[in-house]
């Protein structure tokens, strides 16, 4: 039997069974707001992508108050919403499952009678997604007061219809998460493989046959007998933009010298697409950083400090930020091998203990010229070369289109909630 459909005069949800209500939000849940005044010790709750969780204070992340006296109590059971910053708040709506407090910022909501919690944890998922709550919000914050949501129009099928959209929705989204998850563990654990692969061959080399020697450094250990060990100040010329020579973004120009900055040099190309121009007498100021093919790219600063990149191929003059240092190898490195060198552990660890001792994470070209340099003959640094570009690349495809499965998995399950909460579809 086809079910007749009715237009809900709601943009966003379009038709509806003929047998659901349309009204306002004020009548499916109601604000609920209790503040604390003294902190006792309870869980301190905040709202995530994995929905409502309790804060590790041991561990905390993100920002602390000086005090939790004043936050609000929340109720299990209850619906938590973001109403403010929406356009940048990853999520804004998580069914609260454990007592506790949280910023009396957030508005809490308890459904009335003959409403499904879980059914209008979906519904205001999709509109989370699709963030059609943000072209009502009125201050510069992207806010929606409470009393505005409240008099938003919405749907409400009969109570038993609801109950059966959760299950249904419960059990598909579940074996969908599954499987996101599952190949979110795969792609992790193709990275760490990656890295392994990397390490082992910029250190021990293509052969496993051959004979070995201490290199005398711990967290290098051994090293083929016929490799040299160095530093990259005697075999690598570092240089990077002062910072009396920095530029400000009102400077940058339509056309002119392509100015890279962290953003363009992620992953294993340095992306030209997205980058922005400065004027050629700016760039002529700071003729030491002008890009070459061959030169490797290192990030000093901040949270992105120890990506590394090298120019493959150049078909426009380029020059970098001050957050990149250049890296031009001398005749007796291939830079393909440097870039790799600088990808292993060995010297991403030895990265990682400046950034941590640091307040804001910064590598000095002073730093860069100390990091010990393993030196193979020129001959199998291009082989070890060829061999990592065909590997990693390899491993690449695999990642990627592991990417776009989940990206793929994330639409249809955003599709699923969709269809099935406006009643586009029928749970049989």
């Amino acid at each position: 039997m086809i079910r007749e459909m009715v237009d809900s005069e709601i943009e966003w949800i379009g038709d509806i069974p003929n047998d659901w209500s349309v009204l306002s939000f004020k009548y499916i849940m109601q604000k609920k707001k209790e503040i604390c005044k003294k902190y006792n010790g309870e869980n301190i709750l905040s709202l995530t992508k994995k929905g409502v969780i309790i804060r590790d204070l041991n561990n905390p992340t993100g920002k602390m108050p000086g005090s939790f006296d004043g936050y609000q109590k929340l109720k299990k059971g209850n619906i938590l919403l973001c109403l403010f910053d929406i356009d940048v708040t990853p999520r804004c709506v998580g069914i609260i499952k454990y007592e506790g407090l949280t910023s009396p910022a957030y508005s809490q909501f308890e459904l009335k009678e003959s409403n499904s919690l879980r059914y209008y944890n979906y519904l205001l998922t999709f509109l989370d997604d699709k963030k059609v709550l943000l072209h009502l919000t009125k201050s510069l914050r992207n806010t929606l007061t409470e009393n505005d949501f409240g008099q938003m129009k919405t749907i409400q099928p009969p109570f038993e219809t609801q109950q059966k959209v959760a299950n249904f929705l419960d059990n598909k989204v579940s074996q969908i998460d599954s499987i996101i998850e599952k190949t979110k563990q795969s792609i992790e654990e193709l990275k760490k493989y990656k890295q392994s692969l990397i390490t082992e061959t910029v250190t021990k080399g293509l052969y496993s046959d051959i004979e070995m020697k201490e290199s005398g450094v711990n967290w290098i250990g051994s090293i083929p007998k016929h490799w040299g060990l160095s530093y990259f100040k005697y075999e690598i010329y570092i240089r990077a933009r002062l910072g009396w020579k920095g530029l400000k973004a009102q400077e940058y120009v339509d056309k002119g010298i392509a100015f890279l900055s962290t953003p363009n040099i992620k992953g294993e190309y340095i992306e030209f697409n997205n980058v922005n121009y400065i004027t050629r007498e700016r760039y002529e100021e700071s003729p030491e950083i002008k890009l070459s093919k061959s030169d490797v790219l290192l990030t000093k600063d901040g949270s992105t400090l120890g990506t590394v990149n090298v120019v493959r191929s150049l078909n426009e003059e380029a020059t970098v930020n001050s957050s990149i240092a250049v890296l031009t190898p001398s005749d007796n490195l291939d830079a393909i091998y440097l870039y790799y060198l600088i990808m292993s552990d060995y010297i991403q660890n030895d990265i990682r203990l400046k950034k941590d001792g640091m307040g804001v994470p910064h590598l000095f070209q002073k730093d860069i010229r100390q990091f010990r340099l393993i030196l193979p003959p020129l001959d199998e640094q291009r082989q070890i070369s060829i061999y990592l570009d065909d590997k990693v690349q390899s491993i690449n495809r695999i990642i990627s289109n592991k990417d776009k499965l989940i990206f793929e998995l994330e639409n249809y399950k955003k599709s699923l909630i969709y269809e099935y909460v406006t009643g586009k579809k029928e749970v049989i």
